[in-house]
């Protein structure tokens, strides 16, 4: 196969001899916003992550194969790849360690009042905190119950919560008490301390937490999102923040956000960019993801 590597798989380029070895013929470009280093017509396959979102899927003719870097399809046109008979593949499972270690880090980091603890550190003040807050017994909620979801209940269950899944295919898994399809979200939300947000971004999940359904949290509910920044409505949870413990977002509507957003100041907020799929163990797992795809083929 005319196999196209992108530099959105960071070990592509020293992967490129056992590619070939596999009896691939493999072209590679760094950046996805360059020039294709060979004719649209010759790729049959692609390993990448936004490709298309500067070369239009529709200019590869002959394309048969996709290799995605992320775990998510959103920058893929998927009625297209599919009407085509494309065959794709996404990073299922490559980051879902590090996103889990961080969802509940993030948790513990409100509600062991980390902040505090810190700015009085670098005070050199002795103060204790008593509004400290256990996880044990809590109702964690996790919307979207694929690989992410399931670390998360994992690390989360050994804390002794209670752990209810929304997914849009239930199912019985001993991971979860129960797990609600989606339209049983509105339940759901009014039982949760915590809610988890790892589910894909599509026009059905788009503004998913919204005015409505913010509402219905429970007052000093904590929210993590560590699945796409769409699924909220930014100007919904600014509303409701502060009757909320706090929030751990990860993701948001538009990234970078924009520097005058009222998020950054908001003292129950951890606010990261985009980084809570980073860990060491990604390039063993992409690799074998990737390898053992193209195996399929």
């Amino acid at each position: 196969m005319n196999l196209l590597v992108t530099g959105a798989w960071s070990d592509g380029k020293n992967c490129i001899s056992e590619l070939e070895a596999m009896g691939h013929s493999v072209s590679f470009m760094q950046f996805e916003k360059d020039d294709l280093p060979c004719p649209y017509d010759c790729v049959e396959g692609v390993i990448c992550n936004g490709l298309f979102l500067t070369h239009p899927i529709e200019r590869f003719k002959n394309l048969r194969y996709i290799q995605l870097t992320s775990a998510g399809f959103d920058r893929v046109d998927m009625d297209y790849v599919k009407a085509h008979g494309i065959e794709i593949h996404n990073a299922r499972g490559v980051y879902s360690v590090p996103m889990a270690e961080f969802a509940l880090c993030g948790v513990l980091q409100l509600y062991k009042q980390a902040a505090f603890f810190r700015e009085n550190q670098k005070q050199h003040l002795w103060e204790k905190h008593r509004g400290l807050m256990e996880l044990a017994g809590k109702t964690v909620l996790i919307v979207g119950c694929g690989s992410v979801g399931n670390e998360c209940a994992k690390r989360f269950k050994a804390f002794d919560c209670k752990i209810i899944g929304v997914d849009l295919f239930p199912r019985e898994d001993s991971l979860y008490s129960e797990i609600l399809p989606l339209d049983r979200l509105v339940e759901a939300l009014t039982q949760a301390d915590i809610v988890v947000l790892t589910l894909p971004l599509t026009d059905q999940t788009k503004h998913l937490m919204n005015d409505e359904r913010f509402s219905l949290m429970k007052g000093g509910a904590t929210l993590v999102n560590i699945a796409r920044g769409a699924i909220i409505d930014t100007n919904a949870l600014i509303n409701h923040i502060d009757r909320l413990t706090g929030a751990v977002l990860d993701v948001f509507e538009d990234e970078s956000l924009s520097t005058d957003s009222p998020l950054w100041d908001k003292q129950n907020i951890i606010l990261t960019p985009h980084n809570s799929f980073v860990g060491e163990g990604n390039g063993k797992r992409l690799r074998a993801v990737i390898l053992q795809s193209l195996t399929e083929v």
